[in-house]
């Protein structure tokens, strides 16, 4: 097999992954730095600075929206296998067969295009002023008080907020938007307990495989393990920035940590107990935690 069949079997692997990444509004977090801490039993503070990447916006949306131009296939040897010029008849067909599919290619980027502006609460990803059109539904929103479109779906955020322990929290929210891809999740439960989730800050599940990164809830980054499969090198897709960040949370004084699956476990510090993830694209396992007020 040529090096060229390979990149062709990987680009097609990577599409097929966008295909179900649409299907989910995808967005996943590139570089940055982001912190909950658990103020007291019943308030909190979150912040995330850094990247998010909107890949209903980047160059990578439309790459299997058709064509732009005809690029014939590679001819092969029917005895030996190997790769040979094309004839001209073959060319001809070729581009045949490319200019037949054209109206179904249109129609294709027309559709997709649909259900991208029904899932980005109105915005059509086709069109020129998108971006512009995200950061204001963003910087409408309490909280997002930086949102600078750094091109090609990147976004510079800076976000932060704090509220009270009476709801569970979820980040990001968006207005229009389903809530497919979450960054950080805090779930309340009885007697005093906060569970915390943070499922976009895991490249790819070691149990699942790459196809279970890209069916489930973890970062872009799974569609690099994709690649790997089809007989790449794992590193990340060109146009998708590389996820790398950290994550922190805090436990204040009076609270206890239950339970966590960082590698050094709570850190006691003045304020109460830090626990760290150091995120990136080789992190297999989404950070996680248990913290309740001292006593439960």
């Amino acid at each position: 097999m040529t090096i060229f069949t390979i990149i062709r079997l990987r680009a097609a692997a990577l599409l097929a992954g966008f295909a179900l990444a649409l299907s989910g509004c995808f967005m996943s977090p590139g570089k940055f730095t982001s912190e909950l801490a658990i103020t007291g039993p019943d308030s909190f503070t979150f912040s995330y600075e850094g990247e998010i990447f909107f890949l209903g916006l980047s160059k990578l949306a439309q790459m299997d929206a058709g064509q732009e131009s005809f690029t014939p296939s590679e001819c092969f040897d029917e005895e030996t296998f190997e790769t040979r010029q094309c004839t001209k008849d073959e060319l001809a067909s070729q581009r045949a067969d490319w200019e037949a599919g054209a109206a179904e290619r249109a129609e294709q980027a027309k559709q997709q295009a649909k259900q991208m502006a029904a899932m980005m609460g109105g915005i059509d990803p086709s069109d020129p002023k998108a971006a512009e059109e995200l950061v204001k539904l963003l910087q409408r929103q309490k909280g997002w008080e930086r949102v600078v479109h750094k091109g090609d779906g990147v976004f510079d955020i800076s976000y932060r907020v704090t509220g009270t322990m009476g709801h569970d929290f979820t980040f990001p929210l968006i207005e229009g938007f389903p809530t497919t891809n979450p960054f950080v999740q805090v779930f309340l439960r009885k007697g005093g307990q906060v569970r915390i989730n943070a499922p976009a800050f895991a490249a790819q599940n070691s149990d699942t495989g790459a196809m279970g990164a890209m069916m489930g809830m973890g970062s872009l980054a799974g569609l690099a393990a994709m690649g790997a499969a089809e007989g790449g090198n794992g590193e990340q897709p060109q146009g998708i920035p590389g996820m790398e960040g950290t994550f922190t949370v805090r436990a204040a004084p009076g609270m206890r940590v239950l339970a966590n699956n960082t590698d050094e476990g709570p850190a006691p510090e003045t304020s109460g107990e830090v626990l760290v993830w150091k995120i990136s694209p080789r992190t297999t396992q989404a950070p996680t935690a248990l913290i309740a007020a001292a006593g439960r």
